[in-house]
């Protein structure tokens, strides 16, 4: 795990709130996360509060409260749109915004076996026709998504020594695929940017939530569409194409070339969920049920 700048504790986030909504400062606190970017506390039965641990994700914060709450409302999925905003403390020494959003009970589809993620692979489709329209020429920028995938190279070739070598054969054939794919030439779409199955929550045998949106940015469709070897089996994906075939761009679909990119940045996820071993274990095994998907 990437160090944090700041121990974000229980104790803070209570002052934190009794500074700047104290109306919400006696409500239970508990711990359930220390993420990458962000530490989360639930807040009562209904509630959390999301903190950022290192200023990279103060930035991802920031994305989240000036776009979800534009998105939210064409999405027909819970996201964690702030209902309250907070702000750096100089009195606390917190310097990075924060924000409380609404619980979602659930689990990550990463923690879910493959084909119990199949029937709501639908729903998901619909979600990415809803998040996948123009964007604004202000919309966050991201040197890693929405991109060309053929520019993503380097960190392909500096990561593809984490796969099988009886793989690297295949996996330079699919690259090369997509990297050789037309170019995306169409307007910037929303994108989510990092939409594998740990930032999907389901419950019930539904998708219930889709979360961590720090990532926000516009471009090519591809680098979301990538998801759909990480999180779906076969079944899952035929399911999933076919929504985004039937409905997206007002029911024209993508191209073929959409797919081959998309194929692409899979590939390249893929190669990056086998980077932490030790301290993301779920991702190494959603990197392992998307190699065989991609190269099985």
């Amino acid at each position: 795990m990437v160090a944090a700048d700041l121990d974000v504790t229980v104790d803070l986030a209570r002052a934190l709130l009794q500074e700047q909504h104290p109306d919400l400062a006696g409500l239970p606190l508990e711990l359930v996360a220390n993420g990458w970017d962000n530490v989360v506390v639930r807040l009562g039965d209904d509630l959390a509060l999301r903190l950022p641990r290192r200023e990279l994700g103060a930035q991802l914060m920031r994305n989240e409260h000036s776009v979800l709450p534009l998105l939210a409302p064409r999405l027909p999925v819970p996201v964690p749109t702030p209902v309250r905003v907070g702000a750096p403390s100089d009195a606390l020494g917190y310097p990075w915004p924060w924000g409380v959003v609404r619980w979602v009970d659930g689990v990550a589809a990463a923690l879910v076996p493959p084909a119990e993620r199949t029937p709501w692979a639908e729903h998901l489709a619909r979600v990415f026709v809803a998040l996948h329209q123009p964007a604004p020429d202000d919309a966050p920028g991201n040197r890693f998504r929405g991109i060309p995938v053929g520019e993503r190279e380097a960190t392909f070739e500096d990561r593809l020594g984490l796969l099988p070598e009886r793989l690297h054969r295949r996996a330079r054939a699919l690259w090369a695929d997509a990297a050789s794919a037309p170019e995306y030439d169409g307007a910037p779409m929303w994108l989510h940017g990092d939409p594998h199955p740990a930032n999907l929550v389901t419950a019930g045998g539904r998708l219930a939530a889709v979360i961590d949106f720090g990532d926000v940015t516009s471009g090519d469709p591809a680098s979301d569409l990538g998801a759909m070897w990480l999180t779906f089996d076969a079944e899952g994906r035929r399911r999933f194409r076919a929504v985004v075939d039937a409905q997206a761009r007002g029911g024209r679909g993508w191209d073929a070339g959409m797919w081959r990119r998309a194929q692409g940045w899979a590939l390249l996820y893929t190669t990056i969920c086998f980077s932490y071993p030790d301290t993301h274990p779920v991702m190494v095994g959603v990197g392992e049920h998307a190699v065989e998907q991609l190269l099985g």
